[in-house]
């Protein structure tokens, strides 16, 4: 459920384009090598609480149980600045039964196709204030998204995030190949770098 990093994926506007900097070769040092930079939010990525809550979780202080378990799929085909709203998820539970306590959602909203289009982060759908504060009345463990952002792209504020972080639950962004996932409970495994004191970290996001 990753994207692949290179030098050519978009990133969020106002964020550094990833650098590959050839270090070493094999020809001169008898190994290649490269230094990475680029954004801790860049791709598919993990935001620890931290990113938004002053005194919240960073990446390399959120457990490991709560990146590895079973996931909930709601698919929402979504338009540009369309939101996800409390009666999204209404709606998916009259369908499918109630969500459990805890649980791990993952939205998705076709909205991935979009990723080398201009308006990906900006019309981009996302979560609304309503739907945030009805998933942390059922205290969930994280929410993904395959789009750039949990919140809508017109959303200059953050509030969803604002409104998870503050709640300490997870959110993982830009994931990809969500068409593949044919049932509405699977299986996930997200792992960020162990990264002492960061606000997030690129993620391998598998589905199974």
């Amino acid at each position: 459920m990753s994207l692949i990093i290179s030098e050519s994926i978009p990133t969020f506007p106002g964020s550094p384009k990833p650098q590959f900097i050839t270090w070493s070769n094999i020809y001169d040092d008898g190994y290649n090598l490269e230094l990475l930079f680029l954004s801790s939010h860049t791709g598919t990525h993990l935001d620890a609480p931290y990113h938004f809550v002053k005194n919240g979780q960073k990446i390399n202080e959120i457990q490991l149980d709560r990146l590895i378990g079973k996931g909930i799929l709601i698919k929402l085909k979504k338009a540009r600045n369309s939101p996800i709203t409390k009666s999204d998820i209404i709606l998916f539970e009259k369908n499918n039964g109630k969500i459990p306590n805890n649980s791990s959602i993952f939205f998705y909203t076709e909205w991935q196709k979009n990723l080398k289009n201009e308006n990906y982060f900006t019309e981009n759908p996302g979560l609304d204030s309503s739907s945030a504060k009805y998933l942390t009345s059922k205290k969930i463990n994280l929410v993904g998204i395959d789009s750039p952002s949990i919140d809508l792209g017109k959303d200059k504020l953050f509030r969803v995030h604002k409104i998870l972080s503050k709640n300490n639950i997870l959110i993982v962004e830009n994931l990809a190949n969500m068409n593949k996932i044919r049932s509405k409970e699977f299986n996930f495994t997200i792992l960020p770098l162990n990264l002492k004191d960061a606000t997030g970290s690129p993620v391998r996001a598998v589905a199974s």
